[in-house]
């Protein structure tokens, strides 16, 4: 089993949202399993209202959600780490310095690992396995042109009108199929302790 961690802030929306939409993309048998924090978030069992009915509307399941918070611990047992803005993957690099080279935005790694969201979400350089895919993401960062700030950021929907929170599951969807191509590989069971190598 090979941990794929989203970060926001309260685990509520955002992250939510990308757990479950990712669980929704992946083939049936993959070794990936997505889960999900918050920098801010408190234990509490059931998705939000106005997240699962927009989830469910684009395929995903709410059933057996329970929102939690951020911890190193979190941060160490996860081979890949997405925060859904810069300051969520700051955080889980705060808590767990050693996880620097897997810890990104979800948009910022989709972009480096070369799967834009509406491409074909191939592997950089012909690498053949999810493992390579993290390690040319991480090496490319730094290497490439740089974007703004908030480019890397999924806008927070929390408090916004309930079309703000449908756009942002709709880019969230985008990106976690684009993540779902990078990641479907046979060998893909089989990188987990790489993946999960501690000072990169």
């Amino acid at each position: 089993m090979i941990r794929v961690l989203f970060v926001c802030t309260g685990n509520v929306h955002r992250s939510a949202l990308a757990e479950r939409l990712l669980a929704a993309r992946l083939p049936r048998g993959s070794a990936l399993r997505p889960e999900s924090a918050g920098t801010q978030a408190w234990p509490r069992p059931g998705m939000e209202h106005s997240t699962r009915a927009v989830l469910e509307r684009l395929g995903g399941d709410g059933s057996g959600f329970v929102s939690r918070p951020l911890t190193a611990q979190l941060v160490l047992e996860s081979a890949l780490v997405l925060g859904l803005a810069g300051e969520h993957r700051e955080a889980a690099v705060r808590l767990a310095p050693s996880a620097l080279r897997r810890c990104f935005t979800l948009k910022e790694f989709v972009r480096l690992a070369g799967g834009e969201p509406d491409g074909a979400g191939r592997r950089p350089d012909g690498a053949a396995d999810l493992a390579a895919v993290v390690a040319a993401a991480a090496a490319r960062r730094g290497h490439m042109a740089p974007v703004p700030l908030e480019a890397d950021d999924v806008e927070d929907p929390r408090g916004r009108p309930s079309a703000v929170l449908s756009g942002c599951a709709r880019e969230i969807d985008d990106l976690v199929r684009s993540l779902a191509r990078l990641c479907e590989d046979p060998v893909t069971a089989q990188v987990g302790a790489v993946l999960r190598i501690r000072d990169g």
